[in-house]
């Protein structure tokens, strides 16, 4: 098994959102990665510059970033022969390590631009080191940038940042100092691929919480009367636990709620409705334990809010 600590720099429309394509609103402009064996240890590199075929500019706030210059890049590989060569360089055997989790989403959407997806077969399992970071030394809540970390742990600066190859290979560094016990129980999925069919829907059990991906639905309105996606059932011992609050929507245009496990304590529930470039719609839903405190504070949210919708429909008939 190789494993893949990958890096990618991408561009926007230089004219703005109002220019922007829909289908590729960020294009790659370069491909960085390092490759390690499975003792963590730097086997091999990776780079390519990426010669662009959708904008002809680079964007100014991306040019502050990572000092790219545009003549560099339409010297540099086209995307379709520069994604498989990433791809066989990878190995018949890998998994992916990224600072962050837009990575290997805009891998994707690169790729589906192409029509090269089927390289490339998701939902994709791959280790966001930026989170497992948090979580080793920090509060498993924490997204620090890279350029923290590394000073953090003391690791010395030998590269710039915010480019592919540096920001892989210092991704790496961060990675080669966290024990595997952090590592592989807190892998991430990325559902730009998302589950077509009830037999592809996944459940996926973390150490702290449990996580639920959903079908595509056409109808938006029928998602939460859906008896699995409304389900709440205990994260440790995986039992139905009794709704004490109802879903109801936040003001974040989230779902939350709150159940009661007899032996484990109250539940969080949390549903976010994801739409599909096809205008279809899905669900990622988590459960985690929660304490008495932590249920009582969604519980006065949820009678806060909806007293201002009662104060706000007053207003509406006054008016």
């Amino acid at each position: 098994m190789n494993y893949i600590v990958f890096d990618l720099e991408w561009n926007q429309s230089p004219g703005g959102k109002k220019n922007s394509n829909s289908h590729l609103p960020f294009e790659i402009i370069e491909i960085g990665a390092v490759k390690l064996n499975e003792q963590f240890e730097t086997v091999d590199s990776f780079q390519r510059l990426i010669k662009p075929q959708v904008y002809n500019w680079i964007h100014d706030s991306i040019h502050e970033v990572i000092h790219v210059n545009y003549k560099d890049l339409v010297k540099g590989t086209p995307f379709p022969e520069a994604a498989r060569e990433f791809l066989e360089w990878c190995g018949p055997e890998y998994c992916f390590f990224t600072w962050g989790n837009q990575d290997v989403m805009e891998l994707q959407r690169n790729l589906k631009y192409y029509k090269m997806l089927q390289l490339f077969p998701g939902p994709v399992t791959y280790y966001d080191v930026q989170k497992i970071f948090g979580i080793r030394y920090e509060d498993r809540k924490s997204r620090r940038a890279l350029e923290y970390a590394i000073d953090y742990l003391k690791i010395e600066k030998d590269h710039g940042f915010h480019r592919a190859l540096a920001d892989a290979y210092y991704t790496g560094e961060v990675l080669k100092t966290i024990n595997e016990e952090y590592i592989f129980p807190n892998s991430s999925i990325d559902v730009y691929q998302n589950p077509k069919s009830r037999k592809e829907e996944i459940h996926i059990s973390y150490p702290t919480y449990d996580k639920y991906v959903s079908r595509e639905f056409l109808d938006k309105e029928k998602i939460m009367k859906d008896r699995e996606v409304n389900s709440t059932r205990c994260p440790v011992c995986h039992l139905p636990a009794k709704r004490k609050i109802r879903w109801f929507m936040n003001n974040s245009k989230m779902y939350e709620s709150i159940s009661l496990c007899q032996e484990h304590g109250y539940v969080k529930g949390k549903i976010k409705i994801r739409r599909t470039e096809e205008n279809r719609f899905y669900v990622i839903k988590t459960l985690r334990t929660v304490t008495i405190e932590e249920a009582e504070e969604l519980r006065e949210k949820r009678e806060s809010l909806r007293r201002k919708r009662q104060m706000k429909k007053r207003l509406i008939k006054q008016v």
